[in-house]
């Protein structure tokens, strides 16, 4: 494939208009066919993102959680279709009995949300009355949701869901007796050598990792997000990702280095309808005409965090989009399809 000097300019004027601060990784095959960085890593020192520059991917890493819980489901540990009650220790009274995992990975369990995003739009808010630097492990989020209602039955409708992420990174934590973060880095990171990737904590940030900021658009300042999300990442979000690494990803789980071909086809299928040709699989997106599917996605929203990651098994092109900012990336994603793929007649 050429390269797209058109797209580059685009891209460019796109950056500016929005202030883009990040990274843009495409690749086909084994050819990496774009790969620019923008902004800065660190605003005070001036220190700017590069390609290897590790970001917050937020909920972006659910699918790290969903193929962890698939490879205990290989070993026969427990199977989708195991009530939670029955492969976790922990008492929920209000929690309907029939709530499986299958539920959990698909968000329709109906179990309440810690942050239910049509109820609350600042996530922020969750952290007025506790402090958010004690939020380190999951077992810490058990408080904010354990004991309330469902909120509808198990199965009856998809509603995006980040305490179920929770209960499924608790159970790897009890069928594994690790903590969550190990396992994921052992056994998914470490697995597929992604060398600039993993669960840190926001006081203890490595070497080349971005800052996440918050702009003020009417004062026009910034604060850093360190006191707006988890002191450390978990089962529903928080990973730190480079966009190589991302790659790396769909490339292991596409060549069944993470699972079984058998098990990736199962996360992968559309197990849940959300609307129009979007399906929700285990732990990740995907886009449907009639029964074939062209496009998975990942993506991910926190204070200072915005990361869409895409998977297109037509051309088996990959890309990766973190910023440490918050900046709408569907405009700049959709650039980067059009460029690519509209002339071969995929989208």
């Amino acid at each position: 494939m050429k390269e797209n000097t058109e797209l580059k300019r685009l891209i460019k004027d796109y950056s500016q208009k929005v202030d883009f601060s990040g990274v843009i990784y495409v690749k086909q095959e084994d050819r990496v066919l774009l790969s620019e960085a923008f902004g800065n890593a660190n605003r005070a020192e001036y220190l700017p993102n590069n390609v290897h520059t590790r970001f917050g991917i937020a909920s972006g890493c659910k699918l790290f959680t969903a193929i962890g819980i698939g490879q205990l489901v290989e070993s026969g540990v427990i199977a989708f279709d195991t009530p939670i009650a029955k492969c976790l220790e922990i008492n929920f009274p209000y929690f309907d009995e029939g709530v499986t995992i299958h539920h959990l990975l698909t968000h329709t369990s109906g179990i309440p949300d810690y942050f239910d995003e049509e109820v609350m739009t600042d996530y922020e808010d969750l952290w007025k009355d506790r402090p958010v630097y004690q939020m380190k492990s999951l077992i810490d989020f058990l408080p904010l949701f354990q004991h309330q209602k469902m909120k509808f039955n198990p199965g009856e409708t998809f509603h995006y869901n980040n305490a179920g992420y929770i209960l499924l990174g608790l159970i790897i934590e009890q069928h594994t007796g690790k903590r969550f973060t190990d396992y994921m880095e052992e056994e998914i990171f470490q697995k597929i050598g992604m060398k600039g990737s993993g669960y840190y904590s926001l006081d203890q940030l490595p070497q080349n990792t971005a800052m996440g900021y918050i702009d003020n658009k009417e004062s026009g300042g910034w604060k850093t997000n360190i006191y707006s999300i988890p002191a450390k990442g978990g089962a529903d979000g928080g990973a730190f990702v480079t966009a190589p690494d991302m790659i790396t990803v769909w490339e292991a789980l596409f060549k069944y280095q993470l699972l079984t071909e058998e098990m990736t086809s199962t996360l992968l299928q559309p197990h849940v309808h959300v609307n129009g040709e979007i399906n929700y699989g285990y732990g990740i997106w995907m886009n449907q005409r009639k029964d074939h599917i062209y496009k998975y996605h990942v993506m991910g929203y926190d204070p200072g965090v915005r990361f869409r990651a895409v998977y297109y098994p037509d051309s088996q092109l990959k890309l990766a989009v973190p910023s440490n900012q918050e900046c709408e990336l569907f405009e700049l994603v959709q650039m980067i399809e059009e460029s690519f793929l509209k002339e071969g007649g995929i989208l």
